[in-house]
């Protein structure tokens, strides 16, 4: 038996991702069903409250010292100093494993280092923790699109799209994959 590419071993980790979307979502999020709701309706005026809300939610893991290393971790990202990154935020997925944002910002870390292998498989725990995280099924979509498993991306960016249809970005991917995938025969 072969041993799996790499691309075959993020094919893996992305069919491990869509398996884990039915588990329950995470304690952070607990109680915020009115602002889940408010941001899915694309007409709701008051949707960048509900998303702020979330997002609040999201950045708390519950103890200073955690919050800390995620600041720290995105203000290495937002650096470009990858390698501090990839540091803190292993320090804190390590200390803190149930808590969905550190797998996040660490899945960003290594999508920037080119890691796809290991961005596939944080984003994978962030929806197990959280399958409502429309950033990390953005994140699949994009990853999945630079594999070039386009109907795998559109599936992700689709999935993110119906949590969050405020994110242009993502209507962008999704209307640029429907007419690519829309060429393709068969």
């Amino acid at each position: 038996m072969r041993a799996l590419s790499v691309r075959d071993k993020c094919i893996v980790a992305a069919v491990a991702v869509f398996v884990n979307l039915g588990f329950s979502a995470g304690a952070e999020t607990a109680g915020l069903e009115r602002q889940f709701a408010e941001l899915a309706d694309p007409s709701y005026p008051g949707w960048e409250v509900a998303e702020s809300d979330i997002r609040r939610a999201w950045s708390r893991s519950g103890s200073a010292a955690m919050d800390l290393l995620l600041k720290r971790g995105e203000e290495a990202l937002d650096a470009g100093d990858l390698p501090a990154a990839i540091a803190h935020l292993t320090a804190l997925t390590d200390h803190a494993p149930d808590f969905p944002e550190g797998w996040n910002a660490r899945a960003s870390a290594y999508y920037m280092a080119g890691q796809l292998g290991p961005a596939m498989a944080d984003i994978a725990q962030v929806l197990r923790l959280e399958p409502r995280h429309w950033g990390a099924l953005a994140g699949l979509g994009m990853i999945l699109a630079d594999m070039g498993d386009k109907a795998r991306a559109l599936s992700a960016f689709r999935a993110s799209f119906a949590l969050n249809p405020h994110q242009q970005d993502v209507k962008d991917s999704i209307t640029r994959l429907e007419k690519e995938l829309a060429g393709i025969t068969l």
